[in-house]
């Protein structure tokens, strides 16, 4: 998954549908705009809507009681928030929240369902997004554990970087922390040694990406594994 900031932007996994059944998603949903910090959804309750982003995007986060909250993946207009819906489950297994304001295209839970109903193409292409997801989850707990920060950091940049839309985005060192599940100093030494390569410029909350090559170098292997596991299931 490589950055695409040509607009208009569209919703890749809608995208891929075929017409006809794409079509019939389309006509149902709803343009909705995502407001940074919102939760969408919940572990505690039902999932009532499901998300396409196309600008936004969409931090899913674990919480264990006495720890920071931690980021375990991101969802922008490459997925949707909701798709677990397919498996006929509709409790939410993460907490949503937005963390890149934006546009989204919208539908109510039950819709999403009937829609599942009358359609194997959507059926179909949600049991490889699913698949992906599992993938992507379990690279970010093996990431999590056994690489450092400065690795993790540069691969979240790219993760948003392919989300944003732009070369800029607002990220606060406490944010960034949070996402990390790490103290706000490892972020701030880590963020310093990308801008003193160059690779990032980092002012009063605003990160701009200077290099995407060298953020790519400084990844740690999770981030291309993750994409990889996006096209091999869903290109």
């Amino acid at each position: 998954m490589t950055a695409r900031f040509s607009t208009p932007v569209v919703n890749r996994l809608v995208q891929s549908m075929p017409d006809k059944a794409r079509a019939r998603l389309l006509a149902h949903c709803t343009p909705e705009q995502l407001v940074f910090g919102d939760v969408l959804c919940d572990t505690t309750k039902p999932i009532s809507r499901v998300h396409f982003p196309l600008t936004g995007f969409i931090s899913l986060v674990v919480t264990v009681s006495g720890h920071r909250p931690l980021e375990m993946g991101m969802i922008g207009n490459e997925g949707m928030l909701g798709a677990t819906l397919a498996l006929g489950i509709s409790a939410a297994p993460l907490q949503a929240v937005v963390q890149g304001a934006g546009s989204a295209l919208s539908m109510t839970a039950a819709q999403f369902r009937l829609h599942l109903e009358e359609s194997p193409e959507l059926q179909r292409t949600l049991d490889g997004y699913l698949y992906v997801l599992i993938e992507q989850l379990a690279q970010t707990a093996a990431c999590n554990s056994f690489h450092e920060v400065q690795a993790r950091l540069a691969r979240w940049l790219l993760m948003t970087h392919d989300r944003a839309h732009g070369d800029q985005f607002h990220l606060t060192h406490l944010f960034l922390a949070q996402m990390l599940g790490v103290r706000r100093s490892a972020v701030t030494i880590a963020a310093g040694e990308l801008q003193r390569h160059q690779l990032i410029r980092y002012t009063r909350g605003q990160i701009t990406v200077q290099s995407r090559r060298g953020l790519e170098e400084a990844s740690c292997e999770c981030y291309a594994a993750g994409v990889d596991a996006y096209d091999r299931r869903l290109h």
